[in-house]
């Protein structure tokens, strides 16, 4: 029984990506690109989910990991006789070395996960609003020096020349990696741990687990998925410095508040919920006719309407629409006997 529960826990978010990744192959072109840019946030959703569901310490700064790993993916796979024109100022060893498309992915994991490891060595000891102001220095700290040092990426310009290789497959695979790796921490005796601190801190503390180690654990693990989020971004779409700030921070957080943040399957339905969402009102923005009605509404009305469903579901359902816990099949068997 618990092995079948255990399938169900992690086939059901699975075959959601996957039903989205095949639904995406019947559109348009250019509907396609919001099922990709879907899947990708699957991918930094869950990331988020892994350490902020996990541990109940919300973090404002999972996007610094992400912005980390879009320059460290970004900067490596440019051409090497195409650096000078857009990033004349990088390192040598950077401006001398261009990798292939899954080996940039490998190197934006990594990136986000060691400077998250760096990051989380004094912050874990935080809790609260400490822990969360804390992140969210980290964000601005990181937005700055990307968009400064152009030793280490474009600063301001935008990303150009990046192989564009993040299409419907490599997305969705990468949603079903990082939804594996987060299946498999949760249910892990590490990850168990952590919930049961996060649960009740102090009786944790008293049967022997170190609430500091076990988040820091947690948050590498956050930031190394999220870099590899990161990663099949920017091979996605060309962005600059300011598409990795504080409005990816609020849609997020968005997602994984409005699905529901202590559960994969929460995440995974919030993410794509408010991908759907964000993507149709984007078409309003531009202007778009509904079975005979002409339809536009004003730019920004998109983050206007993800946070006031935000705020209905902190208010109406503050366990999020999946009320927090993960996907399971209706026990037949023991309404049967009833």
């Amino acid at each position: 029984m618990r092995a079948r529960h255990a399938f169900v826990e992690f086939a059901a978010p699975a075959a959601l990506v996957v039903g989205t990744a095949l639904l995406g192959t019947v559109v348009s072109q250019t509907t396609e690109i919001y099922f990709v840019t879907a899947l990708i946030s699957v991918s930094t959703v869950v990331a988020l989910y892994v350490f902020v569901g996990n541990s109940g310490v919300l973090s404002f700064g999972h996007i610094a990991f992400f912005a980390v790993g879009v320059w460290a993916a970004g900067v490596l796979s440019v051409p090497v006789a195409e650096k000078p024109a857009t990033m004349p100022y990088l390192f040598d060893f950077l401006s001398s070395t261009t990798v292939g498309n899954v080996p940039s992915l490998v190197v934006a994991a990594l990136a986000g996960g060691v400077f998250a490891v760096l990051v989380g060595l004094p912050l874990m000891r935080l809790s609260g609003l400490a822990a969360g102001i804390a992140t969210f220095a980290v964000l601005g700290i990181t937005n700055n020096l990307l968009r400064y040092y152009e030793k280490i990426g474009p600063g301001l310009n935008t990303f150009s020349s990046v192989p564009e290789t993040t299409g419907l497959l490599q997305a969705a695979v990468g949603a079903v990696i990082v939804i594996a790796a987060a299946f498999v921490y949760q249910r892990s005796r590490l990850g168990r741990q952590l919930r049961a601190a996060r649960e009740d801190p102090a009786a944790a503390r008293a049967v022997g687990v170190s609430i500091y180690r076990q988040r820091l654990w947690a948050f590498g693990l956050s930031g190394l998925l999220i870099g590899f989020a990161g990663g099949l971004y920017i091979h996605f779409i060309p962005i600059n410095v300011d598409a990795v700030y504080l409005d990816l921070t609020f849609v997020t957080l968005a997602m994984l508040v409005i699905g529901g943040t202590t559960s994969l399957w929460g995440a995974v339905v919030g993410a794509l919920f408010v991908s759907a969402l964000d993507s149709l009102l984007a078409e309003m923005e531009a202007g778009m006719t509904l079975f005979g009605w002409n339809i536009d509404i004003p730019d920004g009305s998109r983050i206007v309407v993800v946070s006031s469903i935000m705020a209905l579901v902190l208010i109406l359902r503050p366990s999020g629409l999946t009320g927090g816990r993960e996907f399971s099949l209706p026990r037949i068997g023991r309404r049967a006997e009833a």
